[in-house]
């Protein structure tokens, strides 16, 4: 039997902070305030500070079992010392338990791989014989730096950093960004946290200029909206805006056009994308989920058609179609940059991976992911080429390594249940929470929030702040919910809305996280906030009775 390559870590240019941001007020556990630009203060006056680092070095793919060349596996070198050891450090938010299954058998490489980018160095983090094991505090790793105990020069490294920015978790608050009236749907940061992206039912799309006080930057009119913005993405670039609805048609806008308002054919063109053919013979579909690939020369779309769509910028017409599931396909996106692996998940509770360079087959996966219970709501990739998450409406979000995934679906995928119902309008029966799929591939499992009314989106945290150390994910309770990636506990519960949360971001470097509601609220949360958070008014709810 041939033998197994190891996977192999690489190093990649990690890029310094955005520009500096202040946690206000002090930190009232570890007696300091920080600064993400680098600087920390001590209560005593004592000033110390983090040097900037910058890692760099050649990257490689690896190849699975399966004979498909998966992507590489990336991880900074300067996160951890050869040889030294490292160990997880609990939930940080006091008063956090155990909503998920048992993790302890986590798959090991992922959480060891999660260690390294949030544990602190070994030297920080050593036990005391007879003591209990306890997260290493803020001024205990300041004063270590001081001491080099990490043999570093004084210097913090990526996980150091990680470890003490993930401790202040967006918890405090809210304080409104904006009031719709009608619901929001969409909730995006640019790649930069420059921008922040918020799409409404009522063909509203606004664009926030984060640096400068959440001002509009663009408010932009939809075209021919059927139903609602399903999605959006914006251009690596940051100069164009894509934007779904149910219909086969994506509209593209200039971001970078000195125009505020941007109303469709009126103000500014919003020029068409057509996914549709001639062989549909008329037949008109809706698109669920669009992303940019990480060139901006190609899109990746999912529709109501049961089919993944690439659709070339460049040559302007549908470069790939492909009929993936046997049902909608509400999400794709692409696995990581190179952009060769595309992840897809469907109401025939299948997760999905094409492989672009080696196509078996027409309508042929790469491979396929079973475990979900009920339809995939959304699929969030942690940009390795190997592990993602995906949110189901069996109330659960699994995470997956796609090295584990099979060539075919198994032959009986189905589980017998003996109930009817409708994630649109009817409450998740209590005699399916208990029940598990036996053929189940995920990792592992997450529950506690609601997956009903409407297809709710769920992220792994960022990993400049946090190592990617939680998963979070709006909810049908009208709550947003914070996990441990390994223990599943959850970190934190956010509560405000009056309706559900569809979808919710997580600012790529700051301790900022945007919920938006079919409330018709968009709500920021921070640590440790700058005093209470103002009283906001409540408005009427509109009813509907039909969701998507």
């Amino acid at each position: 039997m041939e033998k197994k390559r190891p996977a192999i870590l690489f190093a990649r240019t990690v890029t310094s902070p955005p520009p500096s941001y202040r946690f206000p007020k002090n930190d009232p556990v570890s007696g300091v305030s920080l600064d993400v630009s680098g600087e920390l203060v001590v209560r005593a006056n004592v000033r110390w500070w983090l040097s900037p680092i910058m890692f760099s070095g050649p990257s490689d793919s690896d190849t699975d079992e399966m004979g498909y060349a998966m992507s590489r596996l990336e991880i900074e070198s300067d996160l951890c010392d050869a040889g030294k050891g490292y160990y997880g450090v609990g939930s940080s938010s006091g008063s956090s338990h155990r909503s998920s299954e048992r993790l302890g058998d986590l798959d090991n490489e992922i959480s060891q791989v999660t260690k390294l980018k949030s544990c602190p160095h070994e030297r920080f983090s050593r036990q005391v014989p007879g003591r209990h094991q306890l997260p290493v505090s803020t001024v205990k790793m300041l004063a270590g730096r001081e001491s080099n105990f990490s043999g570093r020069g004084g210097r913090f490294s990526s996980a150091d950093r990680c470890h003490i920015l993930s401790r202040y978790l967006p918890v405090k608050g809210p304080w409104l960004v904006d009031q719709m009236d009608s619901r929001a749907y969409v909730s995006q940061f640019s790649t930069d946290g420059s921008l922040f992206i918020a799409g409404f039912q009522g063909s509203h799309i606004r664009i926030y200029n984060v640096e400068k006080g959440w001002k509009v930057q663009k408010d932009i009119l939809a075209k021919s909206l059927r139903w609602t913005v399903t999605d959006t993405s914006l251009s690596p670039d940051q100069r164009n805006l894509v934007y779904a609805s149910m219909s086969p048609i994506v509209h593209i806008v200039d971001v970078g056009s000195g125009t505020t308002e941007s109303h469709a054919n009126v103000t500014e063109i919003h020029d068409g994308l057509d996914f549709s053919s001639e062989e549909d013979g008329g037949y008109s579909f809706g698109i669920f989920s669009v992303k940019f690939s990480t060139d901006g020369r190609e899109l990746v779309a999912g529709s109501s058609d049961d089919s993944i769509y690439v659709y070339d910028l460049e040559a302007n017409r549908v470069s790939l179609r492909t009929v993936a599931h046997t049902s909608d396909v509400n999400t794709v996106c692409f696995a990581d940059e190179s952009g060769h692996l595309i992840l897809s998940g469907g109401d025939d509770n299948l997760c999905k991976v094409w492989d672009r360079r080696c196509f078996i087959g027409r309508d042929k996966p790469a491979g396929v992911l079973v475990g979900h219970l009920e339809g995939v709501t959304f699929i969030d990739s942690r940009g390795d080429g190997r592990y993602f998450i995906s949110n189901g409406k069996d109330q659960t979000i699994k995470l997956w390594d796609i090295r584990k995934m099979s060539s075919t679906v198994p032959a009986r995928k189905e589980v017998h249940r003996n109930y009817e119902w409708d994630y649109r309008w009817m409450d998740y029966p209590s005699e399916a929470r208990d029940l598990k799929h036996p053929y189940d591939q995920s990792v592992s499992t997450y529950k506690g929030h609601s997956v009903l009314r409407t297809l709710i989106r769920c992220y792994f945290s960022p990993a400049h702040s946090t190592g990617q150390k939680y998963i979070y994910t709006g909810s049908n309770d009208s709550s947003v919910y914070i996990y441990d990636l390994e223990s599943g506990d959850k970190a934190a519960v956010l509560k405000h809305h009056s309706s559900p949360v569809r979808d919710c971001n997580w600012h790529p470097h700051y301790p900022t996280l945007i919920s938006s509601s079919w409330d018709g609220d968009l709500v920021k949360w921070e640590f440790p906030g700058s005093g209470e958070a103002p009283i906001m008014s409540k408005k009427r709810v509109r009813r509907r009775h039909f969701y998507y």
